[in-house]
């Protein structure tokens, strides 16, 4: 069960983000602080990241970087097992750490982990969001094709990375 310090959240102000740990060749960090900035512009302040490497850490910083010109913006890291680290490298593991103490809110499963905790975050993600932000390629598996999915099935609103809409 994941244990939450947030306030009684908004879902129409929320927005969760997802995507893959491995970004592509196409992706920018410019492009991504600029689809961010357009989703703050829309009314979305709270943002739900599940802390994994790749995508989820990149948004936290572009998050974090934007919150100079959007100061309302508050970021949840949304935490799936106590170790979630547990096999990053060491710079990854203290920028990780970082991100965990700059975070505005945290959401967090106390135990280490164990089989299903990264669905129980990603189905944490769906249900406390109104809007999913994500970096996906399409592939029919893993973590960012669930929660795309379970958003569809939940018939959330999905903005996808780089998409002008």
């Amino acid at each position: 069960m994941i244990t939450c310090n947030l306030l009684p959240m908004t879902k129409t102000i929320t927005c969760a983000v997802t995507g893959h740990r491995v970004l592509g060749d196409d992706f920018d960090q410019e492009k991504l602080k600029n689809d961010l900035a357009q989703i703050v512009e829309k009314g979305y302040s709270v943002f739900l990241t599940g802390m994994a490497k790749g995508f989820d850490m990149a948004c936290f910083k572009a998050l974090e970087s934007l919150k100079k010109d959007y100061p309302q913006i508050k970021i949840c890291a949304v935490i799936p097992c106590s170790d979630q680290s547990k096999y990053y490298s060491a710079k990854d593991r203290a920028e990780y750490e970082q991100m965990v103490l700059n975070a505005d809110f945290i959401a967090k499963e106390d135990r280490p982990y164990f089989r299903g905790c990264m669905l129980l975050r990603n189905d944490f993600l769906i249900e406390n969001s109104s809007l999913l932000y994500a970096y996906f390629n399409g592939e029919k598996k893993g973590g960012t094709y669930y929660t795309v999915k379970k958003a569809k099935e939940n018939f959330l609103q999905i903005k996808f990375y780089g998409d002008s809409k």
